[in-house]
């Protein structure tokens, strides 16, 4: 079992910054990426950023390119989302996941092996 920990939420104005930051507990030994998701008030679950913890291959949503930067730490158990000009449709509840099934940097749904977090608020003020 994996449990995870998101925190570093809140509120922030716009064009503002953030960071989050998840930590991964548990039997992680086999993990092959993580990767930051939200989903937005009446919106759909999205992958905003991925990486692939070998080689750092890091892939981004067209909504955040440019502005949020993720990355890991503590030899993979930690992943940071790194978010700068922050924008109101940024709101959203943020988690992370993990898994050893990948696609594109996200772990794949459905698989045994495949954790999630149960998030962490961003509210972004205009």
């Amino acid at each position: 079992q994996v449990q995870l920990q998101e925190s570093g939420g809140g509120s922030v104005q716009s064009g503002g910054s953030l960071s989050l930051s998840c930590v991964a507990s548990g039997t992680t030994h086999g993990t092959k990426c993580m990767a930051w998701f939200r989903r937005g008030a009446g919106k759909e679950h999205e992958g905003v950023a991925s990486l692939y913890l070998d080689t750092n291959s890091d892939l981004y949503s067209d909504a955040v390119k440019g502005r949020f930067y993720i990355s890991q730490g503590n030899g993979g158990n930690t992943l940071f989302l790194h978010m700068n000009r922050l924008k109101p449709e940024d709101s959203a509840l943020y988690y992370c996941g993990l898994g050893q099934e990948c696609n594109g940097g996200y772990p794949l749904l459905g698989e045994p092996t495949t954790y999630f977090g149960q998030g962490t608020r961003v509210t972004v003020s205009s």
